[in-house]
């Protein structure tokens, strides 16, 4: 019973920052906006190509899921093209963001955070 694939992360927010999440994943990181099943709480599901990799949940009103919370958890990474595009992008946001050279492979990643402070990575292959 190994595991086969990644399927999806899931951000849970109140209702102001999750449509912030959801605008900031499609306008920055290139997400879209696709199809999601009825479920008994409202969200989004954000599509790279044909799959939906990352799953926005509205928190309950009692529920607290406070920004910027220091754990282990340290970002997420998306497979990118065009790192000069994505450049531009984030500096006309904006959005700080630190560039890594991968050594032996030469591959560029970005780094940096989401509007509730999570991190996210844009890796582009050499």
């Amino acid at each position: 019973m190994p595991v086969q694939d990644f399927s999806h992360f899931n951000l849970r927010a109140h209702r102001p920052l999750l449509d912030e999440l959801r605008d900031f994943y499609v306008r920055i990181v290139g997400l879209q906006v696709g199809p999601r099943p009825p479920l008994n709480h409202y969200g989004y599901w954000l599509y790279a190509g044909p799959r939906a990799v990352l799953h926005l949940s509205e928190a309950r009103p009692d529920d607290v899921r406070p920004a910027n919370v220091i754990s282990t958890y340290d970002h997420t990474s998306f497979q990118c093209t065009d790192p000069q595009q994505y450049a531009q992008q984030l500096r006309a946001a904006g959005i700080a963001f630190r560039v890594n050279q991968v050594p032996l492979t030469g591959d560029l990643q970005y780094f940096f955070q989401d509007p509730a402070g999570n991190g996210v990575e844009l890796v582009f292959e050499s």
